[in-house]
């Protein structure tokens, strides 16, 4: 069993009328299996509605399955007694970093989740200093996160994750509400994390450049995943992702555009890649 095992997980939302009468019921999630190990970087891909953030919010516990199981560390999320450890395990960061931010001072808000779980105070101090510097937020400890840029305030909402040591941290498209220079300090820091801290990840987003370096991709079509595999997997299919509502990385498109046109490429995942593989293959249209 991985540090995520979700087995034939569905899981509907009752529909109501004005009056608040029960209608039906609609499927956000559909009979969906996955397996993470522990240090994967798992991204799940998916147009809004596609059920992407509902099977997040099941691995935190915020949802339960209405059929199938979900087991974190090996805890069954729908178990009362076992519902903050799990919490503790997978920690969760939402798209808007405002609705986690709670105090006035950064390292006090960074702090608020290992009081609540009953961190000793020197523990505490030694916790939030860590998480700090692994998001690189350490020089704003002081500061007053209101003040801060999306970006830096969104490093400060996973620092505050970080500091309860969780084994897994889930990210709901934290980079939806930023601007460019937001999301590229977002995604490193999630970068970093993985690769540098070993940390699992699991990254909910519709930014196809976000997801390049992840182990695996899962793209979601009503509730259902549609496709997975690795990103070179998954994006050699363009027609398939279009058909899905969804993008590929700009350089993924071009060589495939180049392909239809009769200049066969290779999948391409960025554009030192595409640059590269053209002027192997093309070099007399290489101009200096």
């Amino acid at each position: 069993m991985g540090i995520i095992d979700i087995k034939n997980l569905s899981h509907d939302f009752a529909r109501r009328n004005e009056e608040g009468e029960l209608v039906d019921y609609v499927r956000a999630v559909n009979d969906v299996t996955l397996d993470v190990k522990q240090g994967d970087f798992i991204a799940i891909l998916g147009h809004n509605g596609s059920g992407k953030s509902t099977l997040a919010k099941h691995i935190n516990a915020l949802l339960f399955p209405t059929e199938g199981k979900v087991f974190v560390c090996e805890n069954d999320t729908e178990d009362e007694d076992l519902i903050l450890s799990i919490r503790k395990d997978a920690g969760m960061v939402f798209q808007n970093p405002d609705n986690q931010i709670i105090a006035t001072v950064v390292d006090e808000d960074v702090a608020f989740g290992p009081e609540n779980l009953g961190v000793p105070t020197e523990k505490i101090i030694k916790r939030v200093s860590e998480a700090l510097d692994m998001v690189g937020m350490t020089a704003y400890a002081a500061s007053d996160p209101n003040r801060l840029s999306g970006g830096q305030k969104q490093r400060v909402a996973i620092a505050g994750v970080l500091a309860m040591r969780p084994k897994c941290i889930v990210l709901d498209e934290p980079t939806a509400m930023l601007d460019p220079i937001g999301r590229a300090e977002v995604v490193g820091t999630v970068k970093k994390l993985n690769k540098e801290e070993g940390m699992t990840v699991i990254l909910v987003t519709h930014h196809m450049d976000e997801v390049v370096d992840a182990d695996r991709l899962y793209v979601m079509n009503k509730g259902k995943i549609e496709m997975g595999g690795t990103p070179r997997e998954v994006f050699a299919d363009v027609d398939k992702m279009k058909s899905l509502g969804l993008d590929v990385p700009q350089a993924t498109d071009l060589a495939h555009r180049l392909t239809l046109a009769g200049y066969p490429m290779p999948v391409c995942l960025n554009e030192q890649e595409f640059a590269d593989e053209f002027i192997r293959r093309y070099p007399h249209a290489v101009t200096t």
